[in-house]
């Protein structure tokens, strides 16, 4: 019984690991207009700061453009300086209303870095996995030396962790390379 929750549980940091893989891939700039690029930026909004989605309202009529349509006039200013501010790389153009973010193009060398980004990514990714396998043996490890599980259940669960690490290290892999697919993709 110790060791199935000891494996649940660290399979779950595993599943979240990988969560967090696909969420930090969807805020990279693949060529294509995608309203998750605007995820990390955040805006002074009364003093607080406060995510894009949550100050107004974000379109993607053509597949290479973004419309961000504020909920008060007031907020355009601030929105147009923190996209400035952040690494996007994308201009603004502000008509009164609405804000309109063309996205360009990606040339071959941008194309190249983000890939190198995208392995940096993964590798954190399976380190996290490979840190979740160690505290997952060091727990196994712990259960038997309380003497609540023999040196065989030891053995099975310790296995049962590196086959939980080599399917999840196997899914990182399929999502960078789905990922570097989209951005070299012309």
């Amino acid at each position: 019984m110790a060791t199935k929750e000891i494996l649940s549980r660290h399979e779950e940091r595993m599943q979240k690991a990988v969560e967090a893989l696909r969420k930090d891939y969807q805020t990279l700039r693949a060529g294509r207009a995608t309203p998750a690029i605007l995820d990390k930026i955040t805006v002074d909004y009364y003093g607080t700061p406060t995510p894009v989605n949550q100050v107004g309202n974000i379109s993607v009529p053509e597949p290479r453009m973004i419309v961000i349509q504020p909920w008060e006039k007031t907020m355009l200013g601030p929105i147009e300086k923190a996209i400035l501010k952040s690494d996007l790389g994308l201009t603004p153009s502000s008509d009164g209303s609405v804000i309109r973010l063309l996205i360009p193009q990606l040339t071959q060398q941008r194309r190249t870095e983000l890939v190198k980004v995208i392995h940096k990514k993964a590798e954190e990714a399976r380190v996290a996995i490979r840190n979740v396998r160690r505290d997952a043996n060091e727990a196994i490890k712990k259960v038997e030396k309380d003497k609540l599980i023999s040196e065989d259940e030891n053995k099975k669960a310790q296995d049962d962790m590196q086959k939980l690490t080599d399917k999840y290290i196997k899914d990182i892999d399929t999502v960078m390379t789905a990922k570097e697919k989209e951005i070299m993709e012309v």
